[in-house]
């Protein structure tokens, strides 16, 4: 449900900084304590050491390093705002999130802590942490810490504009605390702090009198956030209508064809497919495959997702006329991602496996087991004999094998298998406990076969009848 969101915010062990035991914080406070030292000494420094060979461009380096420990905090803090701009713009996000504790700290040393600037510092903070780092326990911690200080400015007797700028700040920090609650998967709380945002949003359009200048937080975005806290409460309806109000806003922004759609249209597809409207979520993933098409061809890694998808959607219905689509869908998704990913890469070895359990469950056996005997060798090569993937691999072909009732290749194939899951995982693991009980069944069956052959031959001495084993 969440696929989307957490491939672009992956969290990472939880470390949360704070003034005594995290290294930015003590980089940021160090370097606002140097704006202290006089001037004057500075120059001198820069004098004396001129005459020990140094060269021009060294003592140039120096005098602007010095320009920089005289700068006043109100100026350092406008350039590390801007700064932080350029700095997400060349996607060099961690150097950006310490930019953002620079200016939570020269805030407290310009405002004071108690103060809404600082706070709002603190929000973006929060939102960096949530969006550049993907740390939803760290953003979480930050949003909290500025809350109470925005809520009771923005009670306070405050200009227009300060209100305005408190307003985008608490949108901010509703929206940051939502998503780090949904991403841990709480989805009552994500819900509860999401709608915050859009009340404070809804407040903010009024002021601008509806014409709201670019917020850090769209309305596209958090009408998205709010649509995936609503599935994550099982409000079906609920996600399906902010999900419609997202597509219509992007369309009315951008047009149809844009790429902010494809997402907008695979994830409210999903939500049809659990409203068991098959036909529906077809129709949207036919709209994002068509856009992938038109902007990246057919043979791109992004027509290769949404054809895939596709595929699955046609085989979710469970329809017979939609059987041949499956095939289509599936052989171009693999055709696109062999030829620009190659043969070996993590999503072309699972869209294979995927269409294979399509054909195994159809039964085309012989051809499930073709493509995936062939997708071996490219595993192989990529993740070594003991991988998880091999040990899937000949986990499924084994099952193919026996549902063929070739037992002697399947216990083979098994054993293969169950040789890498105990190297991997141990012996006492369920993946192994799975393997070596449908091992044990399968040696007995084959067992039971070959002396139920032996009794049975014309003229052979000795024979005993047995029942079969229970």
């Amino acid at each position: 449900m969440f696929r989307l969101l957490r491939k672009k915010m992956q969290a990472s062990p939880i470390h949360i900084p704070t003034v005594s035991n995290d290294t930015d914080w003590d980089f940021c406070f160090h370097l606002s304590q140097q704006a202290k030292v006089p001037a004057y000494q500075k120059r001198d420094e820069l004098y004396y050491s001129s005459g020990s060979g140094e060269s021009e461009e060294d003592i140039k380096a120096k005098e602007e390093k010095a320009v920089g420990y005289m700068a006043l905090p109100k100026e350092k803090l406008a350039h590390s705002q801007k700064k932080i701009t350029q700095l997400i713009k060349k996607k060099m996000n961690t150097q950006a999130n310490k930019e953002l504790i620079r200016c939570v700290m020269l805030s407290r040393i310009i405002f004071g802590e108690e103060h809404w600037k600082c706070a709002q510092a603190l929000a973006s903070l929060a939102y960096g942490y949530l969006t550049l780092r993907g740390l939803p326990a760290q953003a979480k911690k930050h949003a909290e810490s500025a809350k109470n200080t925005l809520l009771t400015w923005k009670g306070s007797t405050a200009s227009n504009k300060e209100k305005k700028e408190i307003l985008e700040a608490l949108v901010m920090l509703y929206y940051t605390l939502g998503v780090a609650w949904l991403l841990q998967n709480h989805g009552r709380e994500a819900y509860f702090n999401l709608q915050k945002a859009e009340r404070n949003m809804k407040e903010l359009k009024e002021l601008y009198k509806g014409g709201v200048r670019k917020l850090q937080v769209s309305e596209k975005d958090l009408t998205v956030a709010l649509g995936r806290a609503s599935l994550a409460i099982h409000r079906l309806n609920l996600a399906l209508a902010y999900f419609e109000k997202a597509i219509d806003n992007v369309i009315a922004a951008k047009g149809d064809r844009t790429l902010d759609l494809v997402s907008l249209y695979e994830e409210i597809a999903q939500i049809e497919q659990l409203r068991r409207n098959h036909d529906q979520a077809i129709q949207y993933l036919e709209q994002a495959y068509s856009i992938c098409v038109s902007l990246f061809t057919e043979v791109s890694p992004q027509t290769a997702e949404a054809s895939a998808l596709l595929a699955k959607a046609h085989a979710m219905s469970g329809e017979a006329q939609h059987r041949d689509a499956v095939e289509i869908y599936f052989i171009k998704s693999i055709s696109a991602y062999q030829a620009t990913l190659g043969p070996a890469d993590y999503a072309t070895l699972t869209t294979i496996e995927e269409f294979c359990k399509w054909l195994v469950q159809n039964g085309e056996k012989q051809e499930a087991y073709r493509l995936l005997k062939a997708a071996l060798k490219s595993q192989v090569i990529s993740y070594g004999d003991c991988s998880e993937k091999v040990a899937e691999t000949f986990y499924n072909m084994g099952r193919i094998c026996f549902a063929k009732g070739e037992l002697r290749k399947a216990i083979q194939l098994l054993q293969k298998c169950l040789m890498i899951q105990i190297f991997l995982y141990g012996s006492e693991h369920s993946k192994s406990r799975d393997t070596k009980d449908l091992l044990t069944l399968l040696q007995r069956a084959s067992n039971s076969s070959s002396r139920w052959r032996r009794e049975t031959i014309p003229g052979r001495r000795n024979c005993i009848c047995k029942g079969p084993e229970v």
